[in-house]
């Protein structure tokens, strides 16, 4: 990935705009220090994962889940009272 300096980004920062968002990020930095990493708005994170959903319609949640073993439960509390 392309690193710049910080004092050469401010004179190439459209350039380098353009160049990130046409899906080419680069990063800044200062005194050879990155700062920050410049990526466009809608490019998508390779690690990135769509978590929510992912397991719709291969499991089946019963209806009376929130009940599944309350009677083990409650009896375990019960000895420790």
């Amino acid at each position: 990935m392309l690193t710049v300096d910080i004092h050469e980004a401010g004179a190439t920062l459209e350039q380098l705009v353009e160049q990130a968002a046409n899906g080419e990020p680069f990063i800044i930095s200062k005194a050879g220090q990155p700062l920050v990493k410049v990526i466009a708005i809608d490019a998508k994170r390779p690690y990135a994962t769509n978590r929510l959903g992912f397991l719709a319609g291969k499991i089946k949640v019963p209806d009376d889940f929130d009940q599944m073993g309350r009677e083990e439960i409650e009896r375990m509390f019960e000895d420790k009272a």
